[in-house]
């Protein structure tokens, strides 16, 4: 029973520091301070670092998958004559759910989860404590910067990525004409409606905020030693999973319930 309470003790306190560690890097992104000389360079780099590397060959990616999955559906329907919905379900399928989820997933693995080992190294050898000592804040120096590019990559990969796979659908579909437009686009706005469009711009906000925050909160808050490191870890990335699992479970009961 101690050992139960133990762990439930532990839970609770690691979901209040990720909290905590949010609501900090709100007041500081939301102070002029934060953005000195120093701190904006320092930002700008992050930002190009987490974003431009990935920008083509994620892009790209999508654009293979937005072909393959168009044909796929456009062809399944017309066996069934069901044509006049294909599209539909591509907007839906891919531009709605997979996109964003894909793009989150590919900022976490590509950039987040290693900017928190690089903060999670910076605290181990006691450069974070030295900040503190000289007078800095190493949460708006070192952590501030690492949020705010996870967020950037997230929302800028899955935007990009959003439009080349509508442009591809369409290309898919009717090809190089323009005789398609007045429908796609109608169809377009069918999908999205405003209650789906203010969904779909807060799924995407909320899981660059995961895949951002929790690897942070997890190198700044751990203590686990070197060879529990495994174990730290896994559970950093089961708490990513389960908050990406809950924004997209409450987004499918938005977007259809």
């Amino acid at each position: 029973m101690a050992e139960l309470n133990h762990r439930a003790r532990n839970w609770l306190v690691g979901w209040w520091r990720l909290i905590h560690l949010g609501a900090l890097i709100l007041v500081l992104a939301l102070s002029p301070s934060s953005y000195a000389r120093d701190n904006r360079r320092s930002l700008a780099r992050h930002i190009y670092l987490n974003t431009a590397p990935n920008l083509l060959g994620f892009t790209l990616m999508c654009a293979l998958i937005t072909v393959v999955i168009t044909r796929i559906v456009i062809v399944t329907a017309l066996s069934y004559g069901l044509s006049q919905y294909a599209l539909q379900v591509v907007i839906r399928v891919l531009v709605l759910e997979l996109i964003p989820l894909t793009a989150a997933m590919f900022v976490a693995l590509r950039c987040a989860i290693a900017s928190g080992v690089e903060l999670s190294l910076l605290r181990q050898r006691g450069e974070l404590q030295a900040m503190q000592q000289r007078g800095l804040d190493p949460v708006r120096q070192e952590v501030l910067p690492r949020v705010t590019a996870g967020i950037f990559a997230t929302i800028t990969l899955a935007a990009l990525s959003c439009v080349v796979a509508l442009v591809m659908a369409y290309l898919a579909s009717y090809g190089f004409t323009l005789s398609g437009v007045a429908v796609y686009t109608r169809l377009f706005g069918q999908v999205f409606n405003p209650d789906v469009t203010l969904i779909f711009v807060l799924k995407t906000l909320f899981f660059s905020l995961a895949v951002s925050l929790i690897p942070m909160a997890s190198a700044l808050y751990d203590t686990a030693e070197l060879r529990f490191r495994a174990s730290a870890e896994l559970r950093m990335l089961v708490r990513m999973f389960a908050v990406i699992l809950i924004i997209e479970v409450v987004s499918l009961v938005g977007n259809y319930y």
